[in-house]
């Protein structure tokens, strides 16, 4: 079955226009698309994703797709940026070569490209030979684009134009120290202007979208800025063909019902959103999927004829008879390629080696023992709430135990040390409640019981929890009490924001922000920025009272 859609709309058209393709030539092309990578160049020790198993997949549908005289794109809709130790020592340089090797027609600056100096984005821009592009992202200094703001492409004489946007909540999630030297204009303006322009100059045939905006089914974007749905609902009917997103980390597809599919089984079918004339896709994070669309064009018209998430060597937890569990791959195996991944072994083997480099100081003890913060607050659990908290300026932090799995003892600490303490690369999340909702939710929270990975550590907050009368009271946050009009930024790992140790689902809630910030490497920063620490000082004293 084929997905219609008319390519243009009369706003973006006039008689003058003169196109580039042939008359009554039906052209075949494949868009493979990937977003939210975040470090992930090396695969994960089940042997999941990683870029040499990506570029054996994405040569084996270039070879079918070009064997049959179409053409292949090949699109990054950004933050390749930030969330492996390995990948962020060395400033991403693996992940650009890999990506170099794999043959990338162009990339999208997310808003984790902003999370180092310029000076690095601007050495990351001469590491690529493909474009970084983005048209609404401008450097305050020269009061021009940052970089590119789209580039066209010639496939087999159809003219595509890219056009790069990256979402405006920039300016608030990234570095400030960085941020401050850009300006993010509101991308969907941004769009309308930039359209108007490549219509009138270069005439392109296809006009696709690569954006980090974020995927809010139903422009549900809550505090958020808008995303790809509002893109493509307030511009012109069929502005653009295709929108490529990145930033919510989703796997856009759609059920028969037209609702979103909040959990996606690698494999299934999937049906990407389709709005105002233009089709939307993501294809999750980390590489673990790869997006493929493929599209007949004929006298200004686009049909998507089919699209696909295809994962990469993605596992599945079986249990067995004697209730020992194994991983099972969901779909074949795709080798990994030699050259790619002797390419990038010696980057990941350096990496490792970077790992042991000091990053901070400790005086005291930080106590991570299972017996104890599964039972009590700490110290080591008030350091972490605290500086997650502090880096995505919450006014609440809060850390399930279960993802703390050790102490930090006196003397000096490496980032080893760390993702020891922190091993599961869980992302910070943050979501914006009322004081009442927030009631609500601790009195859920800070009731998980005693003795489990759910026991919940604080910061920014005090309070009376009664066991028994199964509530909270005397709620104040920063030494105020609660005040239920007011809304509060709270600060937790993903894994918790999407119900993880029974916790309640706020994935869903309109104000949520998966942050790509891994906690790992924030909790790194936070020692680099304020060693040496004193375990003293973040001794939790009476600031939650268990009743």
């Amino acid at each position: 079955m084929k997905f219609t859609k008319t390519l243009l709309s009369v706003a973006l058209l006039s008689a003058t226009t003169a196109m580039a393709y042939e008359a009554d030539k039906t052209y075949r092309f494949t868009v493979i698309h990937l977003n939210d990578t975040h470090g992930h160049f090396w695969k994960n020790d089940k042997g999941e994703y990683g870029f040499a198993a990506q570029k054996t997949l994405i040569d084996n549908i270039r070879k079918e797709v070009e064997a049959k005289g179409e053409s292949v794109l090949l699109l990054h809709a950004g933050d390749f940026n930030t969330g492996v130790p390995e990948s962020d020592m060395q400033n991403a340089k693996p992940d650009i070569e890999g990506m170099n090797m794999i043959g990338y027609d162009v990339a999208v600056l997310g808003n984790h490209e902003f999370d180092f100096p310029l000076q690095i984005l601007d050495m990351q821009e001469k590491w690529a030979k493909f474009p970084l592009i983005s048209a609404n992202v401008i450097n305050k200094k020269t009061n021009k684009p940052l970089v590119k703001p789209y580039v066209t492409l010639d496939k087999n004489g159809l003219k595509v134009a890219v056009v790069g946007l990256t979402t405006e909540d920039t300016g608030k999630l990234g570095n400030p120290d960085v941020t401050e030297n850009v300006i993010f204009n509101d991308p969907i303006e941004t769009a309308k202007t930039t359209l108007a322009e490549i219509n009138k100059t270069e005439k392109p045939d296809v006009r696709i979208a690569l954006t980090h905006m974020g995927y809010y089914f139903n422009e549900q974007h809550g505090s958020n800025a808008p995303g790809d749905v509002s893109l493509a609902r307030r511009l012109d009917k069929g502005a653009f063909d295709l929108i490529i997103g990145g930033h919510t980390h989703d796997t856009v597809c759609i059920d028969e019902k037209g609702e979103f599919k909040l959990k996606y089984t690698p494999g299934e079918a999937c049906k990407p959103d389709f709005q105002n004339g233009t089709w939307i896709v993501q294809a999750g994070e980390w590489g673990k999927f790869v997006g493929r669309a493929d599209f007949e064009f004929k006298n200004g018209e686009t049909k998507l004829v089919k699209y696909e998430l295809i994962p990469v060597n993605l596992k599945q937890k079986i249990k067995l008879e004697d209730g020992k569990s194994e991983y099972k791959l969901y779909q074949a195996e795709i080798a990994e390629d030699q050259t790619v991944f002797e390419h990038l072994k010696k980057y990941q083997d350096e990496g490792d080696r970077l790992l042991g480099v000091k990053v901070g100081e400790v005086k005291g003890k930080f106590e991570g023992d299972r017996k104890i913060i599964r039972f009590h607050q700490t110290n080591l659990g008030r350091l972490i709430a605290q500086s997650q908290m502090e880096r995505v300026k919450a006014d609440i932090g809060i850390m399930n135990s279960g993802g703390i799995r050790t102490s930090i003892n006196q003397g000096d600490v490496t980032y080893k040390d760390l993702l020891t303490v922190q091993p599961f690369g869980n992302m910070i999340a943050t979501v914006d409640l009322t004081g009442q909702e927030l009631l609500d939710y601790l009195n859920v929270v800070a009731l998980k019981e005693i003795d489990t990975g759910a026991y919940p550590q604080f910061a920014g907050i005090s309070m009376v929890v009664d066991r028994t009368a199964k509530q909270v009271s005397d709620v104040k946050v920063a030494g105020k009490p609660l005040d239920l009009n007011k809304k509060y930024k709270v600060s937790l790992p993903d894994y918790c924001a999407s119900g993880g140790d029974g916790y309640p689902v706020m994935k869903k809630h309109p104000s949520y922000v998966n942050t790509g910030f891994i906690d790992a490497e924030m909790l790194k920063k936070y020692f680099e920025e304020n060693s040496p620490l004193d375990a003293s000082k973040f001794e939790p004293k009476e600031d939650i009272i268990f009743k």
